[in-house]
């Protein structure tokens, strides 16, 4: 049986790789570098989206018309938040139903003018003038309706539209819409603009 012996010499070299193995092992977590950093920060916040009625007489209602009468209202829409509007609806509903808005050829029927400036009102029975330039918001149709779409409103926040509803019942209305009542609900929808860089 052979012994092996160790001398001191190789048992030093032996001792001094073991070393230099583990230095090396833990010498690749830990390494030195330089570093620099900055940071900055910024405060964001969102804005309204608002519209509003301050001034409207479409509360006021109308009793024993006629074929062919019409009723004038005015309406100032406001749109009183941080944030314009892209675009705006209106939807009517009847609470209250009869021939008067079922009917949708010879029913009530709808047309919605705005002013540049508040309308002139005489009355009542209400009539409007327009002191300034007039356009067209919504064209004659039935009064009933859900998401009409409105043309040339300004919809920028800060801003008002002066707006004149009429509503009038047809010369063609027939005997069936004698002795009638609806109450009609109005309700009026703006949208937010489009996103944009900020």
């Amino acid at each position: 049986m052979r012994t092996r012996v160790f001398t001191r010499s190789k048992k030093v070299l032996l001792s001094i790789a073991a070393l230099g193995a583990a230095a090396s092992i833990a010498g690749l977590g830990t390494f030195a570098t330089f570093t620099s950093s900055t940071s900055a920060s910024h405060t964001i916040s969102s804005g309204t989206l608002s519209l509003t009625a301050p001034a409207s007489r479409l509360g006021t209602g109308a009793s024993t018309i006629a074929a062919g009468d019409t009723m004038q209202r005015m309406l100032d829409l406001s749109y009183s938040g941080s944030i314009s509007f892209g675009s705006a609806t209106l939807t009517t509903s009847a609470t209250t139903s009869s021939g008067l808005d079922s009917d949708a050829i010879d029913g009530l029927r709808i047309a919605i003018d705005k002013c540049s400036q508040a309308w002139t009102e005489s009355g009542p029975p209400y009539t409007y003038t327009c002191g300034g330039s007039a356009s067209s918001v919504l064209a004659s149709r039935a009064l009933i309706g859900s998401n009409i779409a409105l043309s040339n409103l300004s919809l920028t926040a800060g801003s008002t539209d002066h707006l004149r509803v009429t509503v009038s019942l047809p010369s063609s209305a027939g005997n069936s819409l004698q002795n009638q009542s609806s109450t009609v609900s109005y309700t009026f929808t703006g949208v937010q603009r489009a996103g944009t860089d900020q």
